[in-house]
């Protein structure tokens, strides 16, 4: 009861960072527009039909390349393309085709904007068209390099100060920075606000895995920690429930903001997690959350740490006059997942997966919106997709392992990519079929690589671990945008750029999976482990006498707890 509350209560917020994350694909979009005209327009020209008006021409304008001739009050004939305007010279009749003479004019009037899908965007809001495109399309890549930051720092702050404190300063600052971005006033403050957002968004994010990991038991471990993505996938439904409904990207943006705010108000609720208090030596701390577990769970009789941990805590005492004292005191960095061969080929491999899952993860989503046909319900759909794909994942994980589902899903995923290339554009729904399976099949590797990285390093760098993994992952998701960006030359191009990194990751996979991926140690069924000398053991089959694990570094009272809590809810009941 007690871990299902805690659970619950952290991954409501999860919806959070899927809102941010993927609301630039209706907050940014620029829709169909012209260079503005110096007077009132009298009549309206656009091929064979006229009109008062060009809010009425905008029904049938179905290329860039079109333009609208518009007639002043003062007799003046002017030709509107999207970038620049001309004004006919010697022309009295109103006709669409002119072969006279032109006076070619920059838009200094500003831009006229199709309004009949949005109102606003941040596009039409401060003219992020023609020469200034490159600025609306850096708006997702920079929110991926602040996820990418905010990965590396909230990860490595959480195994310093704890999942707790984290947890609360991100869930604040989602709701506090998401709704500041609506207010932002320029361009510039709108980026800088929505970097922080992102920070914040990914630190969340990477802190509240670990924090799921460590309060589950093993046997609830792979579901718990996959379904955190489900969460994920439900704030990418919201995002196109909410963009179908409010058109102005201002208000878009604050009713994205709002829909996690019950959890902002009671996050301080959440307590810290045993596995960081023990490893902190904090016994009593973590003795207290034991006991209210076991008051919640109505376990009569709880484990007690100080039982649990009598001989490691006696070593840890005795150790302390030695070498021994600084190790266990000795703060962690990066540096320590290339602490030897082992942890270090386990590191780069798990890298290497990180970033092929986030590439094709977010060109997956991220093109939805321009594969044809109503661009909110082929985004709801590529959120829903996931929810099925979890529960497969989490069967497969289960019963063939983490590491025998892994490799397969990439793989396949990398075929859909090639099979899309072969259907012909006109087959808008076999293409959104194709693309919601490739976003199926990744979903099981992006979403599985979070759980396994957790499970493969031990608890003094696990927020660490998978925060460094995230910020691999985030260089695949700076990357991933301007692959969807280069629709515009090519359309396929995107498929293309994605083939090519899955390719690479087959390719390598194909290499080195008997050496690397086939070595990395399957994690299912296993407790979590405490310091790196068990991290490195795991990975061994065999131990000799010599290569027993010291006990001032054994984690083996933490896997006391964890198993111990379970005979004692299995007795109760």
């Amino acid at each position: 009861r007690f871990q299902a509350c805690v659970y619950f209560a952290s991954v409501f917020q999860a919806m959070s960072c899927g809102i941010h994350y993927l609301a630039s694909v209706f907050m940014a979009v620029t829709p169909n527009f012209v260079c503005g005209f110096p007077g009132n327009v009298s009549s309206v020209l656009f091929h064979n039909s006229s009109a008062s008006s060009i809010e009425d021409i905008w029904t049938l304008w179905t290329s860039a390349e079109n333009y609208i001739v518009v007639q002043l009050e003062n007799g003046e004939i002017w030709e509107l393309d999207q970038c620049s305007r001309s004004k006919r010279e010697l022309s009295l009749d109103l006709a669409y085709e002119y072969k006279g003479n032109k006076s070619v004019f920059p838009c200094s009037d500003g831009f006229l904007y199709d309004d009949t899908k949005w109102r606003s965007t941040v596009v039409t809001q401060w003219d992020l068209v023609c020469d200034r495109e490159w600025l609306a399309k850096l708006i997702q890549p920079t929110f991926m390099l602040g996820v990418l930051i905010g990965a590396v720092i909230f990860g490595d702050i959480a195994d310093r100060l704890g999942r707790q404190r984290i947890i609360w300063f991100t869930s604040a600052g989602q709701f506090v920075f998401g709704v500041a971005v609506a207010f932002t006033f320029d361009y510039y403050s709108f980026v800088v606000v929505r970097f922080l957002l992102a920070m914040v968004s990914s630190g969340y994010l990477v802190v509240a895995f670990v924090y799921v990991t460590e309060f589950v038991g093993i046997k609830a471990r792979t579901w718990a920690s996959m379904h955190v993505h489900a969460f994920f996938a439900m704030g990418i439904m919201v995002v196109a429930l909410v963009g179908f409904l409010v058109r102005t990207w201002w208000v878009y943006q604050i009713f994205l903001s709002i829909a996690t705010l019950p959890f902002v108000l009671c996050c301080w609720m959440l307590p810290e997690t045993p596995f960081w208090l023990l490893s902190e030596e904090r016994y009593e701390d973590a003795q207290k959350v034991i006991d209210t577990m076991a008051r919640w769970n109505k376990v009569s009789t709880p484990c007690k740490v100080s039982e649990l941990c009598s001989v490691q805590q006696d070593d840890l005492v005795s150790g302390r006059t030695g070498d021994d004292d600084m190790s266990s005191a000795k703060k962690h960095n990066i540096l320590d997942l290339f602490c030897n061969w082992q942890i270090a080929r386990r590191t780069i491999t798990v890298w290497l997966i990180w970033f092929t899952g986030s590439l094709g993860y977010y060109v997956f989503s991220l093109s939805s919106v321009s594969l044809g046909g109503n661009e909110y319900l082929n985004l709801f759909l590529i959120g829903a997709v996931e929810l099925p794909c979890y529960i497969i994942a989490c069967v497969a994980m289960d019963k063939l392992g983490r590491r025998n589902t892994l490799i397969p899903f990439l793989i396949l995923s990398a075929l859909i990519c090639v099979l899309i290339m072969f259907i012909p554009q006109d087959f808008n729904i076999l293409i959104i079929l194709a693309n919601m399976a490739g976003k199926f099949s990744i979903g099981v590797a992006f979403g599985l690589i979070y759980l396994y990285t957790a499970e493969l390093y031990p608890t003094i760098v696990r927020s660490l671990a998978v925060g460094s993994g995230s910020m691999m992952c985030r260089v695949g998701s700076v990357v991933a945008p301007f692959c969807v960006y280069l629709r515009s030359v090519w359309i396929f191009m995107p498929l293309v750029a994605t083939v090519y990194f899955f390719q690479l990751l087959v390719g390598i996979m194909a290499l080195l999976s008997g050496i690397l991926t086939i070595m990395l140690p399957e994690t299912l069924g296993k407790p979590l482990t405490n310091t790196l000398v068990e991290a490195t053991e795991m990975g061994r089959k065999k131990k000799s006498c010599s290569e027993k694990i010291p006990p001032e570094h054994s984690g083996a009272a933490l896997e006391k707890i964890e198993m111990f809590a379970q005979e004692r809810i299995s007795t109760d009941k």
